[in-house]
C-alpha cells in the first residue's frame, strides 16, 4: 500500500494549469526584462560602465508574475471585460501597472526599513521617478500581454491555441479530418 495521498484529478489539473500559467507569464516577462538589461548593458558599455544584472530581471519577472496571478485571483479588471477588446486590454494593462507600482513602493519602503531607516525617512527617500519609469516600461510590456489574454478569454482556450499554434491532431483517429 502506498503512503502517497490521492489528489482528485481536478485538483491536479488545476495545479498543472496554474503552473503552466505561471511559467508562460514568467517567460514572457523574463524575455522583455532580460532584453532591457541587455540594452542597458550595451548602452552603458559605450561609457565604459560595467552593468550586468540578469538576476534582478529574472527576480522582477517572477515577482510581477505573482502580482499578476494574485490580481487575476482577485478579479482585477473584470468590469472592463464588457468593453471592446482593445479597451479591455488597455484597462487591464493600466490597472495591473498600478498594482505593480504599488507593490514596488511597498517593497522599497520595506527594504529601507530593514536597513534601519525610520518610516518617514524610508518613504521620503523612494525614487518615484525611477519607479514611474519602470512602470511605464511595465505598462508597455503589459499591453500586448493583456491583448493576447483578452483574445484567449473571448475565443476560448482551444480555439486560441489552434489559431496561434496551429490545429492540433485529432484525438480520435476514426474521425475523418477536412483536407
Amino acid at each position: 500500500m502506498s503512503n502517497q495521498v490521492s489528489v482528485p484529478k481536478s485538483r491536479k489539473q488545476k495545479a498543472k494549469h496554474e503552473l503552466k500559467e505561471l511559467l508562460v507569464i514568467f517567460f514572457y516577462l523574463a524575455f522583455f526584462f532580460c532584453a532591457l538589461v541587455t540594452y542597458s548593458m550595451l548602452l552603458l558599455n559605450e561609457y565604459h560602465v560595467k552593468y550586468l544584472n540578469y538576476a534582478f530581471a529574472l527576480i522582477n519577472a517572477l515577482v510581477i508574475t505573482k502580482v499578476i496571478m494574485i490580481g487575476e485571483y482577485a478579479h482585477v479588471g473584470k468590469r472592463g471585460e464588457t468593453k471592446p477588446l482593445v479597451l479591455s486590454a488597455l484597462w487591464k494593462a493600466f490597472l495591473y501597472t498600478l498594482l505593480v507600482f504599488a507593490f514596488h513602493v511597498v517593497e522599497e519602503v520595506i527594504k529601507r526599513l530593514i536597513h534601519g531607516a525610520a518610516m518617514a525617512e524610508a518613504s521620503r527617500n523612494i525614487r518615484i521617478d525611477e519607479l514611474l519609469g519602470r512602470s511605464l516600461v511595465v505598462f508597455c510590456v503589459f499591453i500586448p500581454f493583456f491583448a493576447f489574454r483578452e483574445f484567449r478569454r473571448v475565443m476560448g482556450e482551444e480555439e486560441f491555441k489552434a489559431l496561434v499554434f496551429g490545429k492540433p491532431e485529432p484525438k480520435n483517429p476514426a474521425v475523418p479530418t477536412k483536407n
